[in-house]
């Protein structure tokens, strides 16, 4: 046989040899990925409907004096998700329909699935806004707010609606006319400051004795705080109203 010959039949023997491995490689599916179906099921339309009426329902049972806005996500277009005739949203542990959130929207037939869907939630109602210009680290005073509808979930935290909310207060934060004021902003206003003199004050049954001293570290109403006395000696009380800290007997 030729030469040529020879190496011709070498090359078809060799792809013949490979050729059933490589088909199985083309066919083969990485164990990593999670097998879709045909993207069937729900309409985007029917699942945002479904789900926004959830969410209107849950507003209204958990805030029912309030006036909100509800946006649905488009369920993302790159899910592929088996038809399905009997769906169910609901809420995962610890989510909270405030602002941005999410759903969950699942099937309850087999093949099931579960997804969570984007939700904004925004929430409107009365709270207290500044009057004035209020500068951070200063009681707020009654006639510094005044009332109006605000879009409450602005805040993460919510924000003050009860003007009793600011009373021993002061806010972290400067605020301008109109501006709903934070609850997250808001701190006691400290009963006893750093350095301060303070009337340390043993009370016990019966008996009551004070004596001058000096406070370690500012707290506010309700606080433990280490006051140093004239003697040297260090005393653990809790702070009061007017400069005074209390140690019980």
């Amino acid at each position: 046989m030729k030469p040529w010959r020879s190496l011709l039949s070498w090359l078809w023997c060799g792809a013949c040899a490979l050729a059933p491995a490589a088909g199985a490689q083309a066919t083969a599916v990485p164990a990593s990925l999670p097998a879709t179906v045909a993207p069937a099921g729900p309409g985007p339309v029917n699942a945002t409907e479904e789900i926004r009426r959830f969410v209107a329902a849950e507003v209204a049972r958990t805030q029912p004096r309030l006036r909100a806005e509800i946006t649905v996500s488009d369920i993302d277009s790159r899910l592929h998700l088996a038809a399905c005739e009997h769906t169910e949203v609901f809420l995962r542990a610890g989510a909270r329909l405030w602002g941005r959130s999410f759903v969950g929207y699942r099937c309850l037939q087999r093949p099931g699935w579960s997804i969570s869907v984007p939700v904004t939630v925004r929430m409107f109602g009365p709270a207290l806004v500044a009057a004035q210009s209020l500068p951070a680290l200063q009681a707020i005073s009654a006639s510094a707010v005044r009332r109006e509808e605000v879009e409450m979930t602005r805040e993460p935290g919510g924000v003050v609606v009860d003007p009793a909310q600011l009373e021993d207060q002061v806010c972290t934060r400067g605020l301008e006319p109109g501006q709903a004021i934070p609850l997250n902003a808001l701190r006691a206003v400290p009963a006893v400051g750093q350095g301060e003199a303070v009337k340390l004050v043993g009370v016990g049954s019966g008996f009551s004795i004070s004596t001058d001293g000096t406070a370690l570290a500012t707290a506010a109403a309700g606080e433990s705080v280490r006051v140093r006395v004239e003697s040297g000696r260090i005393v653990s009380g809790v702070a009061r109203k007017g400069r005074i800290v209390e140690v019980g007997f």
